[in-house]
């Protein structure tokens, strides 16, 4: 049996991407499983952004996963599910959004879950 092979959105050089905690609940539900995950958000500039759209989506219509494989604060590789993208232009130009899954290790206890202000989004 051969595994899987996930689809990469790799980022080469460049800091470590700052993933925020979706403000809204219901993104929580979308991810749900066996696992206690949170689904968090990230911003890429990039300057192949159709295209990555384009392997991610053929990807999931192959049921296989994608998967955002980049350098933490030592430098060290990491990878993180990719649940959903967007791409948008902005005035630097192309953006994409990406919705991750964060695993506990990556500091669940620091999240502050507080309804009284869903604007707030945390950063780690």
């Amino acid at each position: 049996m051969t595994a899987i092979e996930p689809e990469l959105i790799t980022i080469i050089e460049g800091p470590t991407p700052e993933f925020r905690v979706t403000p809204q609940e219901w993104v929580q539900s979308v991810h749900e499983g066996p696992e206690n995950h949170i689904v968090a958000t990230c911003q890429l500039r990039t300057g192949n952004g159709e295209d990555i759209v384009a392997r991610c989506q053929k990807a999931w219509k192959e049921m296989r996963p994608v998967k955002l494989d980049f350098p933490d604060e030592m430098r060290m590789r990491q990878r993180l599910d990719v649940l959903a993208l967007r791409l948008q232009e902005v005035d630097e130009g192309p953006m994409l959004m990406l919705w991750v899954s964060l695993p506990p290790e990556f500091g669940e206890e620091d999240f502050d879950f507080d309804d009284e202000d869903d604007d707030d989004q945390i950063t780690f």
